[in-house]
C-alpha cells in the first residue's frame, strides 16, 4: 500500500494555503497572511512523518512545489514595502520615545 496519495494531498493543501496567504497580502490584509503563514507552518511539520512519494508522483509534487514557491515569491514581493514602512513607524516611535524620556526625565539640580 502506498501513502503518496496522502502525501500529494499534504502537498494541495499546502498550496492552497499559499494561494490564500497570497490574496490576502494583495489584499493587504496582513493579519490574515500572519494567521495562514501558521496554519502553513503547521501543515508543512506535518509531511516530516510521512513516507517519500514514488517516481510517478514525484512529478505532481514538484508542480506543486512550484506553485508554493511562486507563491511565496509575490507574498514577499508584496510584504517588502509594508515591512519598510513599518520599520519607518518602529523608528519614529523609537525617537518618540526618547523626545519624551528626556524631557520628561527628572532635572539634575546639583
Amino acid at each position: 500500500m502506498s501513502t503518496s496519495p496522502s502525501i500529494l494531498r499534504q502537498y494541495e493543501i499546502i498550496a492552497g494555503i499559499s494561494s490564500r496567504m497570497l490574496a490576502a497580502a494583495r489584499a493587504n490584509q496582513w493579519d490574515d497572511v500572519v494567521t495562514l503563514g501558521e496554519e502553513y507552518q503547521a501543515a508543512v511539520e506535518s509531511l516530516r512523518g510521512m513516507k517519500d512519494l514514488n517516481n510517478k508522483d514525484r512529478l505532481a509534487r514538484r508542480e506543486l512545489l512550484v506553485k508554493i514557491l511562486e507563491d511565496d515569491a509575490h507574498i514577499r514581493t508584496l510584504a517588502a514595502p509594508e515591512l519598510a514602512r513599518l520599520g519607518v513607524l518602529l523608528g519614529n516611535m523609537k525617537r518618540q520615545q526618547s523626545v519624551l524620556q528626556a524631557y520628561l526625565a527628572p532635572s539634575f539640580n546639583p
